[in-house]
């Protein structure tokens, strides 16, 4: 191997490791640090780099998922509603992408993660509001539309609640194909709004939805000719390492700073990514 390649491949092991960290520790919005990691960490186009990007963050969401249908936390029918739905509007994002000047997939990729991070640092900071209040709020929430029985501990299946799952799942496909992400950053702060699933459950279903949908996305653009080569490979292995060891730190860590922190970082990366797009 040249030393040029021999200093490529270890650059792309370490910002998939990365990637598979974040997504790992939060569950959501660490894949979409993918596509950035590819762009300026190795020059690629985001074109080019969605799907490579998917396929890492697809990979590491089923490591990290087996973990959570070990524990029966995934609500896997609330999963392949949302995943097949999301399967099946995939194309559509996909198909948007290719016909998208890429300064302007740019601006949009970076406008999602900056509406991530916004996301993520309000709920770390309601967190932590939560944790220190010990008295009642006062007025009482309004339930959310996906409840689950107190009886059997599962989703209690409606109308309702099939066409909000739905929804989530089509937002979710639509994401994956256009910006090459997972859809995390959609699916755990929907499913915290219209659900009372635990934290942990939400965790674990959007994971393994992601890759669920991943997979789909994936499959679709191989089959048009994509294929991710040596660097891509060596990305994608360095996405699965991470998962690994940020499921294994995840319960060790306070999840609230962790959170402000990747959001700081993502709305850092995501003003590079206008730069780029935009800059003179």
């Amino acid at each position: 191997m040249s030393p040029d390649l021999a200093s490529v491949f270890p650059a792309a092991a370490l910002l998939g490791a990365g990637v598979g960290l974040v997504l790992g520790l939060t569950g959501a919005g660490g894949g979409i640090f993918a596509v950035p990691a590819l762009v300026f960490g190795l020059g690629w186009g985001v074109p080019q780099a969605g799907p490579v990007a998917l396929l890492a963050v697809g990979a590491s969401a089923a490591v990290g998922s087996a973990q959570g249908l070990r524990a029966g936390l995934v609500r896997y029918r609330a999963a392949m509603l949302m995943a097949g739905i999301g399967v099946c509007v995939a194309p559509l994002g996909t198909w948007m992408a290719h016909r998208l000047p890429e300064r302007w997939l740019v601006g949009l990729f970076a406008i999602a993660m900056l509406i991530v991070a916004a996301r993520m640092y309000r709920a770390s900071r309601g967190a932590r509001a939560r944790a220190s209040t010990t008295g009642p709020s006062g007025a009482a929430a309004a339930p959310p539309p996906c409840r689950l029985d107190p009886a059997t501990g599962r989703l209690h299946w409606t109308r309702r609640v099939a066409g909000t799952l739905g929804t989530i799942g089509a937002v979710s496909g639509f994401a994956s194909g256009l910006l090459g992400v997972g859809g995390g950053f959609v699916i755990v702060p929907a499913l915290r709004r219209f659900s009372d699933i635990t934290v942990h459950g939400v965790v674990a279903t959007s994971l393994f939805v992601i890759a669920l949908i991943s997979a789909g996305t994936v499959a679709n653009a191989w089959w048009h000719g994509m294929h991710p080569g040596e660097q891509g490979w060596t990305f994608v292995v360095g996405a699965v390492a991470g998962m690994v060891l940020g499921r294994a730190l995840a319960p060790r860590l306070a999840a609230a700073r962790l959170q402000q922190v990747f959001s700081a970082l993502m709305a850092l990366v995501a003003l590079g990514m206008f730069v780029r797009a935009f800059g003179a």
